[in-house]
């Protein structure tokens, strides 16, 4: 028995192992019925891991979300509703390239003024070449930070490229607020 002993201390009747002694290990308890050591009356389902262990990892992993490029592709085939590409938008990382100085770039050649957006690195270097500079920042982000007035231009050399002006911006931004704050 690996020299565990039960054993009644000075502690009063029915008090088994002192402070410094041992117990036998019980079936149920431990290492008792074979498996992992997962501690008094938990189950292989209650292991959330601890020091030394690594947490179960579940049966079907949760889907991942569409990327921006997915939802980008989906909503200018029309296979994504409004509402949902506005979703995935605010919560996906967005790919700007920029200058010297912080900021967007702006693009004033088109009947309001733009700002090129992209949906993934690939998109942005199609654009603007290998060597680009750029920033990330989320689609909620592109909201709060856009100039009053200026669209934006996503994926522009993209075969799924598309444009929102200044209004569809603002309905953006309304839809964005209605979702954050109710």
């Amino acid at each position: 028995m690996y020299g565990y002993e039960q054993t009644t201390s000075g502690a009063g009747p029915g008090y088994q192992g002192g402070p410094y002694q041992q117990q036998t290990p019980q079936p149920g308890m431990g290492q008792g019925m074979g498996g992992p050591d997962l501690g008094a009356g938990m189950t292989p389902e209650m292991n959330l891991g601890g020091y030394g262990q690594q947490p179960q990892q579940p049966l079907y992993p949760e889907p991942s979300p569409p990327s921006l490029s997915d939802a980008v592709r989906a909503f200018t085939t029309g296979g994504l509703p409004v509402e949902d590409f506005q979703s995935i938008f605010i919560t996906s990382k967005v790919y700007c390239p920029r200058g010297e100085r912080p900021g967007f770039l702006a693009l004033h050649n088109t009947p309001q003024p733009v700002i090129p957006m992209f949906s993934s690195l690939k998109e942005l270097r199609r654009y603007a070449g290998k060597e680009s500079k750029y920033f990330t920042v989320t689609g909620a982000e592109v909201l709060d930070l856009l100039p009053t007035g200026y669209g934006f231009a996503m994926d522009m050399e993209g075969e799924h490229r598309m444009v929102f002006d200044a209004k569809a911006v603002e309905q953006m931004v309304d839809f964005t607020m209605r979702r954050m704050y109710g």
